[in-house]
């Protein structure tokens, strides 16, 4: 399944802004007229879009770009794509086709998930003062889930819906930081993390990295891979996150159990 990096870009700004906010409206309008602005010059689209050029530029800074340029280039390699799960000609065919690629998900992530990993995540959760949860747009809202979770299990954390306040933290995040980040995609670093960050190797927050990547088990950008196996379609996502961020509450719990008990 292939995620377009300027959507999710900019439906996350669009999620995270208050309501007809400038970069809001921007974002917005750009995704409604991708095709037609494709050889718009930064004027044309100030002009568009009713705000100053100096609007387009800080927007193009808020969600991760260096400028406008970067933005061009983003827009004429972009085309919008949804999945359609099922080719069945009925309703109830299309609703056993999609409830039945969901559960296939599910059950590759029950054959390939490592419950030793999520009990160390567990023991860390409960270990660590600062405890942060990001992800990007579906991801995010697994990230929330689990923040309650979380919450209603007396351990408080944090999260945020804005990318570009998820950098702002892992930027100051430092040892005495735990960061779980759900990525369906293996694809959340490249969405403009900055290379102070990547690069640093002393007073690092501890990282848990949750993906369907294999890849990223080769990363040096986070201290622990919990892996599962995904066909990366769209019956497959948020799904299988929800069904992991649920685990972790769960091994969370015992876990809490278990220290009550000794």
């Amino acid at each position: 399944m292939f995620y377009s990096k300027l959507p999710i870009m900019f439906l996350s700004e669009m999620v995270s802004s208050k309501q007809d906010s400038t970069n809001g409206r921007i974002a917005a309008y750009i995704l409604e007229h991708l095709d037609e602005i494709k050889n718009d010059s930064i004027r044309d689209l100030a002009a568009k879009t009713y705000v100053s050029i100096s609007s387009i530029s800080r927007f193009c800074r808020d969600i991760g770009l260096s400028d406008y340029t970067e933005l061009k280039e983003l827009i004429a390699s972009t085309s919008l794509n949804f999945e359609v799960c099922s080719q069945a000609t009925t309703p109830q065919g299309q609703k056993e086709d999609y409830i039945a690629a969901v559960q296939e998900s599910l059950e590759k992530v029950r054959s390939s998930l490592d419950m030793e990993l999520l009990y160390r995540l567990a023991q860390d959760i409960y270990v660590y003062k600062n405890v942060a949860i990001f992800g990007m747009l579906k991801a995010e809202t697994v990230a929330m889930n689990l923040q309650s979770d979380l919450t209603m299990l007396g351990k408080v954390s944090t999260t945020k819906v804005r990318f570009s306040e998820q950098i702002d933290y892992l930027s100051a995040a430092d040892a005495d930081d735990l960061i779980i980040i759900f990525s369906f995609t293996g694809i959340y670093y490249d969405y403009g993390m900055p290379q102070s960050h990547l690069k640093r190797q002393s007073k690092r927050p501890k990282i848990y990295f949750i993906t369907s990547d294999i890849e990223a088990k080769q990363s040096g950008t986070h201290d622990q891979v919990i892996w599962f196996d995904s066909k990366q379609d769209q019956a497959s996502h948020p799904y299988q996150l929800q069904l992991i961020g649920g685990l972790i509450a769960q091994c969370y719990a015992h876990l809490l159990q278990q220290t009550q008990e000794q």
